[in-house]
């Protein structure tokens, strides 16, 4: 037996996709087809793409104006067409109007828009005059009108989220023993403080403050429930137990005798 060329799968390889004969003629004619299927599609296009005339505008309004929503959009598609109007860009110029969290933007043929807007959520304060969302996003930071109900956070900037994040957390819990935060703190050190609607301080420190705020909900909420008239603060830095501030100016230790850590 004659032994097989090492090339001759190559050579095969090679006749298989090599380029068949072009009927240029052939081919000319179906570029014109071609070419007439694209004009008869542009005229189509062109007559699908009306003016834009009405701008429908749906939500649940509280702070942004439905006029303000359409007078943006209208100055952003004044000219355009349904089809060629620039729906990226409409979301950006509304996502600058105060209070606007979501947008949706959708065609409505032949010659309208709807507009969906979702407005922010406030969860709380940040400073005097800050507010955020409850995904713990600085959305304003010049606020004229504050809700009176909401908690006062603060922090070093750039920590918002951390801050809020851990507000929401120990809020909820807090509310199932019927009490409420009205401020937290996060200062410059790392140290935390939150405050309650009855007064009470309560002082986390800087290390383990899940592990410290676990253990003030399970050592001392009960004596801040029914004696947080006469508390001033808790102090939660102690690593056997807490200790407790009077507003009588007299501290009293109390769950331990460990010493008191940062």
């Amino acid at each position: 037996m004659m032994p097989r060329p090492k090339n001759r799968r190559k050579q095969s390889e090679q006749r298989r996709w090599r380029l068949p004969d072009i009927n240029w003629r052939a081919l000319g004619l179906s570029v014109g087809g071609v070419a007439g299927v694209c004009a008869a599609a542009a005229a189509v296009m062109w007559g699908l793409d009306q003016p834009i005339r009405t701008v429908s505008v749906s939500g649940r309004f509280q702070r942004v104006a439905p006029v303000d929503v359409e007078r943006v959009v209208k100055e952003r598609v004044r000219g355009a067409g349904l089809l060629s109007v620039d729906l990226a860009a409409v979301h950006r110029a509304l996502h600058t109007l105060p209070w606007v969290d979501a947008v949706s933007v959708q065609r409505a043929w032949p010659r309208g828009l709807n507009v969906l807007v979702i407005e922010q959520v406030a969860a709380a304060r940040w400073g005097e005059r800050g507010l955020l969302n409850t995904r713990g996003e600085l959305f304003s930071t010049d606020e004229r009108h504050i809700p009176p109900e909401l908690a006062q956070l603060s922090g070093p900037a750039g920590k918002e989220a951390a801050v809020a994040q851990r507000y929401l957390a120990a809020q909820g819990r807090l509310q199932q023993a019927g009490l409420r935060l009205t401020a937290m703190r996060l200062d410059a050190r790392g140290a935390w403080e939150l405050d309650l609607a009855n007064g009470v301080t309560v002082r986390l420190g800087r290390r383990q403050i899940d592990e410290r705020f676990d253990k003030f909900i399970s050592a001392a909420l009960k004596l801040v429930t029914q004696r947080g008239e006469d508390i001033a603060y808790i102090d939660m830095r102690y690593t056997n137990g807490f200790a407790i501030g009077w507003r009588s100016n007299t501290p009293h230790a109390a769950g331990g005798n460990g010493g008191r850590d940062a």
